[in-house]
């Protein structure tokens, strides 16, 4: 070989190592994105809680009217998630997604203009809106970009999703105390964490190749609207869901009827948001090596109700171990609920349209089970329902992955 082709063969060669750093940098840098998107899906509507008795005081509404705020949100989650699939097709990938962030950041900031309760309203809709649209977009982005990695992707994104959940819960308040007790400039600060996503989710993406929706091969995708799977998959999720809203609503109170006072509960449930957020990134990473979804939720459905057993009949220090074995259930079944329609989709078009049925679905069930523990205790004035009803979702859970075991 003469010296003049070693010497190209050297030059090819260091291009093509350059070219592989060059994307290798480029791939962090969106999942990073990816990552600061996932933390701006919470915190305009977990940041609500923690200010329910001031904004209640301040903006002289009964408490019907205050639960609005979070079930307005929920609901338009489910409401709009099939709108993502005909956003996407008309707008792309890259300007949807920076259209909702947008969204958020407008939202979150409004909230620094007036004490008004139609404006939360308002914001909470808008909210709700953005965040039912940006999660199938982004789970189909996800499959298509990592499709040998996107257990782990997804495993990132979800938690982002439980950090920024975790984040808006723990430092609302303080918001709200360091700046004179103004509640406004407490929820209105969530914008700052929008808009830095937005400049990273610009950024990461800019020289990214992006192949659209709309030149899909659309005619070979599956209707998930009449799959008995998607259905599955749909009920699955929808049941975990509620497992998370009803145990985050109503854990404390039913620790507080256990005797723990109210600092006592809510330390546990903080504990278990921690506990939720670590197991988000752990659990999809553990599946990397163990894929079986199958096993996964046979696993987490005995586990689950060994935890919600212990949480019936348990007291002191066994009602901690109770917390800790349903967070990591918890921490398990949302990731794998965002995996399963992924799992399934042939296309990029049916990891648009799935995951947006899912959601959509999923998340309209999850706004009624809370609401019907509510009453269930209206009613009886003890929480027996409400341990019975965890324990029957936990029979759905078990249920559905029979179901999906069968192909």
């Amino acid at each position: 070989m003469s010296v003049e082709s070693l010497t190209v063969l050297l030059e090819r060669r260091f291009l093509e190592s350059m070219e592989k750093k060059q994307w290798s940098v480029s791939m962090v840098l969106v999942v990073v994105s990816i990552f600061f998107v996932a933390l701006n899906l919470r915190p305009a509507i977990t940041g609500i809680g923690p200010l329910f008795n001031v904004l209640l005081e301040s903006l002289h509404i009964s408490n019907t009217k205050m639960s609005f705020l979070t079930s307005i949100p929920v609901f338009c989650m489910g409401l709009f998630a099939p709108f993502a699939v005909p956003l996407q097709r008309i707008l792309g990938t890259k300007t949807a997604i920076t259209f909702l962030i947008i969204i958020l950041v407008l939202a979150n900031g409004l909230r620094f203009l007036k004490e008004s309760y139609v404006l939360l309203v308002v914001t909470s809709f808008a909210v709700g809106f953005a965040i039912a649209l940006i999660g199938p977009i982004l789970n189909a982005y996800i499959k298509k970009k990592f499709p040998n990695r996107f257990t782990t992707v997804v495993g990132i994104y979800s938690f982002g999703i439980g950090t920024g959940a975790t984040l808006s819960a723990a430092l609302t308040l303080p918001f709200y105390s360091r700046f004179h007790e103004s509640w406004t400039i407490a929820l209105g600060s969530w914008a700052i964490l929008a808009i830095i996503a937005l400049c990273i989710w610009v950024l990461a993406i800019q020289n990214q190749e992006l192949l659209e929706t709309s030149v899909l091969t659309k005619n070979e995708a599956r209707n998930p609207w009449k799959n008995v799977r998607a259905w599955t998959i749909l009920i699955y999720f929808g049941i975990q869901t509620s497992l998370f809203f009803s145990i985050m609503s109503w854990l404390a109170p039913i620790l507080q009827a256990k005797g723990f006072s109210l600092v006592a509960a809510s330390s546990m449930l903080t504990f278990l948001s921690i506990v939720q957020m670590i197991g988000n990134i752990l659990v999809p990473i553990l599946m990397e090596k163990w894929s079986s979804r199958i096993s996964w939720l046979f696993s987490l459905s005995i586990l689950g109700t060994i935890g919600f057993v212990l949480l019936w009949l348990g007291s002191g220090s066994l009602l901690w171990f109770a917390v800790l074995i349903i967070g990591i259930v918890l921490s398990g079944l949302f990731p794998i609920g965002l995996l399963l329609p992924l799992d399934e989709a042939r296309n990029d078009e049916e990891a648009n349209s799935w995951s947006s049925m899912v959601l959509s679905g999923g998340f309209m069930i999850s706004s009624i089970i809370p609401i019907l523990i509510g009453y269930c205790y209206d009613v009886t004035g003890n929480h027996t329902f409400t341990y019975m009803i965890f324990l029957i979702l936990m029979m759905g859970i078990t249920a559905t992955t029979i179901m999906l075991k069968r192909k």
